[in-house]
């Protein structure tokens, strides 16, 4: 399964969705929360689209708790790491990096308008 690609398309009513691409044969994959598996990894070939399988993997609800949880999807026979999801749940947005980053991104804009607007009034 070394040319499989694994692409998310979704989460919806807690369930990870994704288009696997290039297999062969029906794959098994294993989906790992933890390095604990996640029951319920449904795989099945669309239709019309010849090796090409939708992937549905259920988020289980008791998995999800305060910070940054992390799954990985795995190809069972290789071992082969297809894909992963992350999902932050309880964590404060001043917390997260994005949020640090949009601060960042604010506070040079500031800087950059104060240093024209210093330029141009030392230039005259």
């Amino acid at each position: 399964m070394s040319d499989t690609i694994l692409t998310k398309t979704r989460i919806r009513a807690g369930i990870w969705e994704g288009v696997l691409t290039g297999a062969s044969t029906s794959p098994t994959l294993d989906v790992l929360h933890l390095e604990q598996p996640i029951k319920g990894v449904s795989v099945s070939p669309i239709a019309d689209r010849s090796g090409e399988y939708a992937v549905q993997v259920p988020i289980p609800a008791d998995l999800l708790s305060e910070g940054v949880q992390t799954f990985l999807i795995r190809d069972h026979n290789s071992g082969q790491t297809l894909a992963h999801f992350t999902i932050i749940t309880g964590v404060a947005m001043e917390d997260d990096v994005r949020a640090e980053i949009d601060l960042l991104r604010a506070e040079l804009d500031m800087l950059k308008r104060a240093f024209r607007r210093h330029c141009l009034q030392t230039a005259n």
